[in-house]
């Protein structure tokens, strides 16, 4: 508890002891003989010492033109109580209104602590290395893009970067949720917001704290808040016209009966009371918020940022999902997986991979990368370590033919290394490779060479992923990629997808997700999962966008509506799991709330109640909703 909510709850413990006495000495008769104004100071003293600060709140509120809230109805309906002498009931009301409210300011405070816990990975300090080696404390806010900066053990890493020296191990939860530490060597990004665990490593910043992910996430869990979902938005709508209703109601069952002679005054003023007392629409106006509240709040808990109520609520009613291949599926690590080479021209698969190798060696393409890095370990020649000879490649006669592949010169012949449409273009003859991954052909001096066909390694948790998503009621997987459709069905075959579309430019997936969505049933939702830069204007499109955070572009993070921050797509289906529980609590609230309220409202109008069952009916309600919302903080798969 906050010192605020100690302090509510010692005048609480004051007041109920005051109000135990006061009752038993009312039941017993002690009061009766004492004139009623006495009564009346007697009463007043623990009703002022409990109920000050509502009514403070309803006039400063009054004065600022808002006058119907739940402060102005326990005012008036108290009011009215001492008005026709039930002191008690007047006392009583107020008591466990502020019993319900310190509930749920607790319960409060215990769904945003989540999100607080996040919100306490920003550095507050770093450490920079100057020229001469002297390490000076700094603002975050003032290192630069190239400096270099210490970390020591226990300290949190300020900005992203890589590490220059030093080994350790990288506490990743307070962003991922992943409990097991990651190790980090000389050459590894580290993220700004883990901890450093052991071991001192120094660090080249990469990115300013501004553009860093502890700034960027900071800065999506503050405005998490202010997206209201559609349900919230209608409870804020409800609850301004209903306050005003139920008080004008209120005050004509006060007024009308007594005028026609149908009730006394008495009677007719506790019906108000009551009235007004059970009208009060916290229950709606809190329950609804700190469900999502604490929806979001779960799914931080296991590294997932949603970055509002209403991104929530669109989760729930996903049935479709939409992935991207590289980076998201696979894990955009390209490796060589087979050689085919000609017999008649060359003697071992060693001897194409030197060739393709020198001629990819100018490309900072991953697949071209993927072939010098398979020549330079040796994967191919019995693990012979082996370096490219500049001198067998004629650099200024190199260049990239967009679409088709790399044209080079090896040992002054012409080297052709890329799809078969740039063989075809030579007019050279050649076998037709059909292959699961990507097939690069090489020709060299107009003779056919051979192929190098390099695959995406599958990510480990992709087809436990999707096998996820179909048990949580997700309708379809599908799958849009650029690359060559046979690679793709291999790839949606070894995870489960139900349906690839592939050999796409990043054009056209914009176009084939307004495709799906205009063919979705009303009500459902269609989720676009991403991770490159290109994925953006997808995941703008999406109902829902998801995108990588850990290893994904700033743009993808930036268009996305929720962030995975580690990567791992198995807890897409996690997330789903949480928004429709939110969303199933949330409406459990509503429901619930206004039938108790309509039929106490009902009973009270009839004169059929008391005061009590008006206090349940307002602070009993609040609390069991408020209850209920803290499930949403709790999630199992």
């Amino acid at each position: 508890m906050t010192k605020k909510q100690k302090k509510v709850r010692n005048r609480i413990i004051a007041v109920l002891i005051a109000f135990v006495v006061l009752l038993i000495l009312d039941k017993t008769g002690v009061l009766e003989p004492l004139p009623w104004f006495v009564t009346l100071i007697i009463y007043a003293i623990p009703y002022a010492v409990i109920g000050y600060d509502v009514i403070k709140k309803a006039c400063i509120n009054i004065s600022h033109g808002q006058v119907f809230d739940e402060n102005f109805l326990m005012m008036i309906a108290t009011f009215g109580a001492f008005g026709i002498q039930e002191y008690s009931e007047a006392l009583a009301v107020m008591l466990f209104y502020q019993i319900g409210e310190l509930f749920q300011s607790v319960a409060v405070g215990k769904s945003r602590q989540s999100i607080t816990e996040l919100m306490s990975i920003a550095p507050e300090s770093a450490n920079l290395v100057d020229a001469d080696g002297n390490v000076t404390e700094v603002d975050p806010e003032e290192v630069s893009v190239g400096d270099i900066i210490l970390v020591r053990a226990g300290e949190k890493i300020p900005v992203d970067g890589t590490v220059i020296e030093g080994e350790s191990f990288i506490d990743t939860a307070a962003l991922t949720g992943e409990s097991v530490p990651r190790k980090a060597v000389s050459g590894d990004e580290v993220i700004s917001g883990c901890v450093n665990g052991e071991g001192i490593i120094k660090v080249k910043v990469e990115k300013d704290y501004e553009n860093s992910t502890v700034s960027k996430i900071l800065e999506l869990v503050e405005n998490a808040s202010n997206k209201k979902s559609r349900m919230e938005n209608f409870i804020t709508r409800f609850a301004r016209v209903y306050t005003p209703v139920v008080t004008i109601g209120a005050l004509l069952l006060a007024i009308i009966p007594p005028i026609f002679g149908l009730l006394p005054w008495a009677d007719s003023i506790r019906r108000a009371c009551i009235f007004l007392i059970v009208s009060c629409p916290c229950a709606l106006v809190i329950s609804v918020p700190l469900g999502f509240f604490g929806g979001i709040g779960a799914s931080s808990k296991i590294g997932v940022l949603v970055k509002g109520s209403n991104y929530l609520e669109s989760v729930s009613k996903v049935d479709t999902v939409v992935f991207d291949k590289t980076g998201t599926i696979t894990k955009g690590e390209f490796k060589v997986t087979e050689i085919i080479y000609n017999k008649g021209l060359l003697s071992s698969e060693a001897e194409l991979l030197k060739i393709a190798a020198h001629g990819e060696s100018l490309s900072n393409h991953p697949i071209a990368r993927s072939i010098c890095t398979a020549y330079e370990e040796g994967i191919f020649s019995g693990g012979t370590k082996n370096k490219i000879d500049n001198a067998l490649i004629d650099e200024s006669r190199t260049k990239e033919e967009s679409g088709h592949g790399v044209i080079s010169f090896y040992q002054g012949k012409e080297l052709l290394l890329g799809n078969k449409r740039l063989l075809e273009s030579r007019n050279i003859k050649y076998e037709a490779i059909d292959r699961a991954g990507t097939v690069v052909y090489v020709a060299l001096d107009g003779n056919y060479l051979g192929a190098v066909i390099i695959s995406d390694v599958i990510k480990e948790t992709s087809a436990e992923a999707i096998k996820s998503l179909k048990e949580t009621g997700v309708k379809k997987t599908i799958m849009l990629t650029g690359d060559r459709e046979k690679a793709a069905k291999d790839v949606a075959e070894k995870v489960g997808i139900d349906q690839v579309i592939a050999e796409l430019l990043p054009a056209d997936k914009v176009s084939r997700v307004e495709k799906l969505l205009s063919s979705m049933d009303n009500g459902s939702k269609l989720a676009f999962v991403g991770d490159g830069i290109n994925d953006a204007p997808v995941l703008m499109r999406a109902d829902v966008g998801i995108a990588m955070g850990s290893l994904g572009s700033d743009a993808a993070i930036e268009a996305a509506d929720v962030v995975i921050m580690d990567d791992d797509i198995s807890k897409i289906a996690s997330v789903i799991g949480i928004a429709r529980k939110t969303m199933r609590i949330v409406k459990e609230n509503i429901v619930f709330a206004l039938a108790v309220k309509l039929i106490i409202l009902v009973l009270g109008a009839l004169g059929l109640t008391t005061m009590w069952l008006a206090v349940f009916g307002d602070v009993g309600v609040a609390v069991i909703a408020i209850l209920n919302s803290m499930r949403a903080l709790k999630y199992k798969k």
